[in-house]
């Protein structure tokens, strides 16, 4: 491995285990509280979308980031990150995209992490130091 090759595969390890690392988290969190899930699917439920939909944040939070972490079908781990997170911001953060916080920041600083996060991963993929390099 060449000197560029592996600054390469460190940098995408080192995005894969920021973005799936911290998104898995949020998925834990949900485990732990089931109550954050009945309220997803009461979202859903208001915008005309059937509320089994609701289980799909296990999906997006569990399973997408342990691909992401391991390295096992990045890509398709970080499309999955994405679409949670355009239904996290059209469900919920709809009227924060254009907010700022009280210190200046993004109000969807977070939720733009993991969208663009994921994006970069969907094109990137995992790298060589990945269980399933592609």
């Amino acid at each position: 491995m060449t000197d560029q090759s592996q600054y390469d595969a460190v940098g995408k390890l080192i995005l894969r285990l920021s973005v799936g690392g911290l998104m898995l988290f949020h998925g834990v969190a949900k485990l732990i509280n089931p109550g954050s899930v009945e309220f997803i699917s009461g979202r859903l439920t208001e915008a005309g979308l059937p509320s089994l939909l609701a289980n799909g944040v296990y999906l997006g939070e569990v399973v997408a980031p342990l691909m992401i972490i391991a390295g096992v079908l990045t890509r398709v781990g970080g499309l999955v990150v994405v679409v949670n997170m355009l239904f996290a911001v059209l469900l919920v953060h709809t009227g924060d995209f254009l907010s700022l916080t009280e210190h200046g920041g993004w109000r969807l600083e977070l939720q733009g992490f993991y969208f663009f996060g994921g994006l970069a991963l969907m094109f990137l993929g995992s790298g060589k130091l990945a269980v399933k390099p592609d």
